[in-house]
């Protein structure tokens, strides 16, 4: 069965590159929010298996939509992945305590990050 993701960042170029090697690399089936209003407004056109989400972005930061995702019963129960140049050891363990799924790097591979989001979510991987 095809995974459904979206992918929020402000960059449009990171958004690109991410949506092009999951549904390239992996087959998914991927969407693209540019806000974290716009990503509230996606994430109740349907289903999704996962969001990957970045933390800093000018309307709205990640850790606001994660609350409002949390908070709402229809969304909190999909995986969230989060996007972010700044990752320390300390900011792991806040993430994990906060009900995170992940934590992917900036800079990411394109050529591997669809077996990163894979491996983060538990999900199989050919």
């Amino acid at each position: 069965m095809t995974k459904r993701v979206l992918i929020v960042d402000d960059e449009p170029d990171i958004r690109r590159i991410i949506q092009v090697s999951l549904e390239e690399m992996a087959g998914w089936e991927v969407s693209t929010a540019q806000s974290g209003s716009e990503a509230l407004l996606t994430v109740k056109t349907g289903h999704w298996d996962a969001i990957l989400l970045d933390i800093s972005m000018p309307d709205m930061s990640g850790f606001d939509v994660f609350l409002k995702l949390q908070s709402d019963p229809a969304t909190q129960l999909i995986p969230i992945v989060l996007l972010t140049a700044k990752v320390q050891p300390s900011d792991r363990r806040r993430f994990a305590q906060m009900g995170v799924a992940g934590v992917i790097a900036k800079p990411f591979n394109p050529i591997t990050i669809s077996n990163e989001v894979a491996q983060t979510l538990g999900w199989e991987f050919f």
